[in-house]
């Protein structure tokens, strides 16, 4: 929006007393200036809000939103996303960790970038080709059922251009796979640009819904959304590539499957399977040992080179896009 901050660092929070001091000091840091810091509290028991308050008294950087009903995790972040002023989105949970660079790390490439409807990061570095990497939404989708994934981040891994974010209808509220669903619908619509990795600290604790018995009961719907994702006609992978991309998800959700069974939880194998969409002659025909390539989804120029990027100041795009599609 004009006259508002670049970007909207978004923290919904729910109960992270504990943690919130740290993560809002994370952000605070940041080398790139041009932010603001929005804090979502969910109708929090314990003393998140108003730690929260206390930032914002003293930091006009900061923001708090109370919401007067507790909404839930993703139907949190879209409303975070709603109130937000800026042109970029950045999701940051409130018990995580952004390291000082980071929105400099992400925020310059995405602008250089204009085909990108958003930018994602990791824990660790992308495999193929060096970084920043646009991908059109066949190579998201290469990397991810051909390749050694995509799909897996979290909302805190990426820079979203708000306009293209809102368009796209923000999260579906499905549960903790909700995250993975969106980038399944994202991802066939609108180019990606992965950034370099390690650029935040994801927090593990007994407190994260992640944790719960209810999180595995909803992962194990999410197979479903994959098998319709693959069937649809937004799907942009071509025949014979989604032939093996339904290999490698049938053989995924078995080999899920029979981790339950060894761990003893035959209610939940059972029920990843039952509900993965697959009917019973999908299963004849797909049912294969997996069959992936590290390299699927990597921009390659016309010479069958990496695509290096650009990072001079004075070109627009200062990204390098693919010549072709592997």
């Amino acid at each position: 929006m004009s006259g508002g901050p670049l970007v909207s660092v978004l923290m919904t929070a729910y109960n992270r007393e504990r943690y919130i001091v740290a993560a809002m000091e994370s952000v605070l840091q940041q080398t790139w200036a041009d932010f603001e810091l929005l804090v979502v509290d969910d109708r929090s028991t314990d003393r998140t809000a108003d730690i929260a308050a206390e930032y914002a008294a003293r930091d006009a950087r900061v923001r708090v939103v109370v919401n007067s009903e507790n909404l839930g995790d993703y139907r949190n972040r879209n409303r975070a996303a709603q109130l937000a002023r800026g042109q970029l989105l950045k999701y940051h949970d409130s018990d995580d960790i952004m390291y000082p660079h980071c929105l400099d790390v992400m925020v310059a490439p995405l602008l250089s970038e204009p085909r990108a409807g958003f930018a994602l990061s990791t824990s660790r570095d992308w495999s193929g080709g060096p970084c920043p990497m646009l991908l059109t939404p066949r190579m998201s989708y290469q990397r991810e059922f051909l390749g050694g994934g995509l799909f897996q981040c979290g909302p805190a891994s990426a820079l979203f251009r708000a306009d293209v974010f809102r368009a796209l209808g923000g999260f579906p509220d499905k549960g903790v796979g909700s995250d993975h669903i969106f980038w399944l619908r994202a991802c066939a619509r609108v180019s990606v640009l992965l950034v370099p990795g390690d650029l935040f600290w994801y927090r593990v604790h007994a407190g994260q819904e992640l944790q719960s018995p209810r999180a595995l009961r909803e992962y194990a719907l999410v197979p479903r959304e994959v098998w319709s994702a693959l069937a649809s006609p937004e799907c942009p992978l071509e025949p014979r590539e989604l032939e093996q991309a339904r290999r490698n998800q049938a053989y995924m959700v078995v080999k899920h499957a029979w981790r339950d069974i060894r761990a003893g939880r035959w209610g939940l194998a059972g029920r990843r399977l039952s509900q993965a969409g697959l009917a019973g002659r999908d299963w004849l025909r797909y049912l294969r040992r997996p069959r992936r390539d590290p390299l699927a989804g990597t921009p390659i120029d016309a010479r069958g080179e990496y695509v290096m990027p650009d990072w001079s100041a004075d070109r627009k795009p200062a990204v390098g896009s693919p010549e072709r599609e592997p």
